[in-house]
């Protein structure tokens, strides 16, 4: 695939006017706080496993509405705390697996929690387990256009309120240090890393890997591949529901949680990205409120820079609670 957005000079300064609901902020801090007031405790069992080296804990929390969500918790064996930790959302269509898939994170000293994505978990991996119990009006399939009509509605109210309260179930731990959080994902896990750093205080980073959920307005009209397409299939249909579709998106957007952001990001771009193009990441990424550091893949699609990323993306976090410990003790 040739390149086919903006050149590569002016995507690093491509800040384009992303108009925001006047209640965003409201709107998400009612959301937050009517969900934490009917969350319990998280429940944490510990897991049999054939990992010597690596403790797996299933952990339940509280997500939207109080709804259960899952994820895997994953430490070093043994390890008592308190850890460094990660907070991981999991690609669009996909669920936490088995815990054995992803142990970089947590061979390398950290606890590592992996969010399952409600109701999603079956289109490619090895599953999920978070059943999204909430309805919604006519929406075409997939989740993009789920309770589309009305923000209060939309299943990505759902999801990114269950990104944030991920965070706030992980600090409860005693393994985890509370203040060295960081969230990371890849592209729709991306996208949710962008919105739990905008609603949540006191992270120490976020890592958003080629992010979707960005831009909404010029992604649908410049991409031909899903998920945004299921937009515009539904557009298709319901001719004149544009407006009131892309006034829904605009809560959603990772543009306006960047603007929110009070941690330094270390983003991944792919200049050949299909799915996610990359004037919609440098739209959130040159709106960013304390600064994101981006990482180029200039001949990759969207998926981006794989393992060579994640050893990237471990520098940056190293360093950045190296700096953070510096600053502490000075």
């Amino acid at each position: 695939m040739p390149r086919f957005d903006l050149p590569v000079d002016e995507l690093r300064t491509y800040r384009p006017d992303v108009p925001e609901p006047d209640d965003f902020d409201a709107f998400w801090a009612d959301t937050l706080a009517a969900s934490r007031a009917v969350a319990e405790p998280p429940r944490v069992t510990r897991v049999d496993s054939p990992l010597a080296l690596v403790d797996v804990i299933d952990v339940e929390f509280s997500g939207y509405a109080g709804d259960p969500v899952k994820g895997w918790l994953l430490v070093p064996a043994g390890a008592s705390g308190p850890l460094p930790a990660v907070v991981e959302y999991v690609g669009y269509g996909g669920g936490r697996g088995l815990p054995h898939e992803r142990l970089g994170w947590a061979a390398s000293g950290y606890a590592h929690f992996l969010m399952d994505t409600r109701g999603q978990g079956s289109s490619w991996g090895t599953g999920g387990g978070t059943p999204d119990p909430h309805g919604t009006g006519p929406s075409h399939p997939g989740f993009m256009t789920r309770g589309i009509h009305d923000p209060a509605e939309y299943y990505y109210r759902r999801v990114m309120t269950d990104a944030v309260l991920a965070v706030d179930a992980i600090r409860s731990l005693d393994v985890v240090d509370a203040s060295r959080v960081a969230v990371a994902g890849m592209s729709q896990g991306g996208g949710l890393a962008l919105a739990a750093a905008g609603l949540v205080e006191g992270l120490v980073g976020a890592m958003p890997d080629v992010p979707f959920l960005c831009h909404f307005e010029r992604a649908v009209g410049m991409t031909d591949k899903d998920p945004y397409s299921e937009i515009v299939r539904f557009l298709s249909v319901h001719r004149d529901a544009g407006p009131t579709v892309f006034r829904t998106l605009s809560y959603f957007d990772g543009v306006h949680f960047a603007r929110r952001a009070t941690a330094p990001a270390f983003v991944s771009v792919a200049l050949m990205d299909t799915i996610c193009p990359p004037s919609t990441v440098y739209a959130a990424v040159n709106h960013h409120a304390v600064g994101a550091e981006v990482v180029e893949y200039a001949f990759n699609d969207h998926e981006g820079g794989l393992g060579v990323h994640w050893q990237r993306q471990a520098v940056w976090l190293a360093e950045r609670l190296d700096a953070l410990a510096d600053e502490t003790a000075a």
